[in-house]
Parts: structure tokens; C-alpha cells; sequence
């Protein structure tokens, strides 16, 4: 059995009136019907204590975004203003490899 399609679903058949063009109508209400169905006999799922409390902590926390920063940049890249500096970039690439060989060969 596959998760998500319990055996216990109800068949969907095609009323007899499917061939006069009332077929449209009949297969959306049975496609609900089924949906709706198979939506309330998903799998329970528990959260442990030691998540939720992680949760609750998390609450309190600011986030670690700097919205004037994000907004500034937003705005020089639709300006057309923003520069990108490649020699700042491929310094930190080089650097972040260097350390990362570094903490393999230790």
C-alpha cells in the first residue's frame, strides 16, 4: 500500500449519466469527495517535547535579518547602481576552500 492511498478510500465510479455530458460535473464532486476523504485518514504524526520546547525558544528570538541592508541592496539592484566587486568574491571563495582543506587534513 502506498502512504497516502489507504485501501479504505471509496472507488470513484462514472454515473451512467457520464455519457450524456454530465460528466464534468459528477467526476469534480467525486474528486472532492475523495480528496476530503483522504485528507482525514492521513497518518498521525507526534512532536516530541524536546522540539516543541526548541519551538517556544525560537519564539523569542529576533530574526537574524537586516531588513535596512536587504531593502538597500533591493533597491541599488533595480536602480542599476549595485557593484558587484568579483576580486572580494573569489578571495572569499579561495579563503573558505583553503579553510575547509585545512580542517580535512587535521
Amino acid at each position: 500500500m502506498k502512504v497516502g492511498q489507504p485501501a479504505d478510500l471509496p472507488k470513484v465510479s462514472t454515473p451512467p449519466a457520464a455519457a450524456s455530458g454530465a460528466a464534468a460535473p459528477a467526476k469534480k464532486e467525486a474528486a472532492a469527495t475523495a480528496a476530503s476523504t483522504a485528507s482525514s485518514s492521513g497518518v498521525a504524526v507526534t512532536v516530541s517535547t524536546s522540539v516543541r520546547s526548541l519551538e517556544q525558544a525560537n519564539r523569542g528570538e529576533a530574526a537574524d535579518i537586516d531588513t535596512e541592508k536587504v531593502n538597500a541592496v533591493r533597491q541599488a539592484i533595480e536602480d542599476g547602481s549595485y557593484v558587484v566587486n568579483p576580486e572580494a568574491i573569489a578571495d572569499k571563495l579561495l579563503s573558505n576552500a583553503q579553510e575547509m582543506l585545512n580542517r580535512t587534513q587535521n
